[in-house]
């Protein structure tokens, strides 16, 4: 899935602060934003941040063909995250995208049933996902898993496009316990998984997935610094030999990686 890549200076539409840690961008163009697919992400380059060379790789939240809105969903995890999520309305974001392969969309005519899974910011891509399987006909389900009920992100946005189910490790917000154990994954019966989120709990869907027959794809959150396979610090072992994440995923069907399963 070779699409072009664009080089855009995009334009802070609205900076909305979900939770202490999290924040998202709205970004828009003056022309019509490069068509992208659920599962890839892009490369944000940091102004003022002295210590910060690289760009940024984040995942591509949603994107708005109407408003002409590309949505990035952000968490603060160092200086360059940060001064992104400070980026005031109106200022320009240099962004590089889309980049990486995105998630496989099965054919309509299986009327698959579809669960969609993601923990932390790992929910992010789930959510493009998530309205472009609906748009086609399907009804995809969420299952989304956070430590408390504050952790849990854009759950409206969420419902907007699927019915959701949650879990949260101190029990605040529906299930207690983590997304594995949760009801509508031991007791329902799904065609299809997505998952997104900590390797951990990926590994453990993935399980899941693996013993009751289901595919499953995975995308992963490998340190990508370059975004275009130069820089290998992203590599994968899959069965294929060493993949770089950033070119040929991030998402990757789960059988093809060398996880013990």
């Amino acid at each position: 899935m070779s699409m072009k890549k664009y080089l855009l200076n995009l334009r802070v539409k609205e900076n909305r602060r979900l939770h202490p840690e999290y924040s998202l961008l709205k970004l828009t163009a003056d022309t019509a934003l490069p068509e992208t697919v659920p599962g890839q992400f892009a490369e944000v380059r940091v102004d003022g941040s002295p210590g910060t060379f690289l760009r940024r790789p984040i995942s591509i939240h949603y994107v708005d063909r109407a408003l002409n809105e590309l949505w990035l969903l952000i968490r603060r995890a160092g200086d360059g995250t940060r001064r992104m999520t400070e980026t005031g309305v109106g200022e320009t974001l240099n962004v590089l995208l889309p980049l990486g392969n995105g998630f496989s969309i099965p054919p309509l005519s299986v009327r698959s049933s579809l669960l969609l899974v993601g923990g932390g910011v790992g929910v992010a891509p789930l959510l493009y996902l998530g309205d472009t399987l609906k748009q086609i006909g399907f009804a995809p389900v969420f299952l989304l898993g956070a430590r408390t009920r504050e952790d849990l992100l854009q759950q409206d946005a969420f419902r907007q496009r699927g019915a959701v189910h949650v879990t949260t490790e101190d029990g605040s917000l529906g299930e207690k316990g983590v997304v594995t154990n949760h009801s509508v994954l031991r007791n329902g019966q799904f065609d299809y998984l997505y998952v997104c989120g900590p390797k951990p709990m990926m590994v453990a869907v993935a399980r899941y997935a693996r013993q009751a027959g289901t595919p499953c794809e995975v995308s992963l959150e490998n340190t990508m610094a370059c975004g275009i396979g130069a820089c290998l610090c992203c590599v994968e072992r899959t069965k294929a030999g060493h993949a770089c994440v950033c070119t040929e995923g991030p998402v990757f069907p789960v059988d093809q990686l060398e996880w013990k399963l």
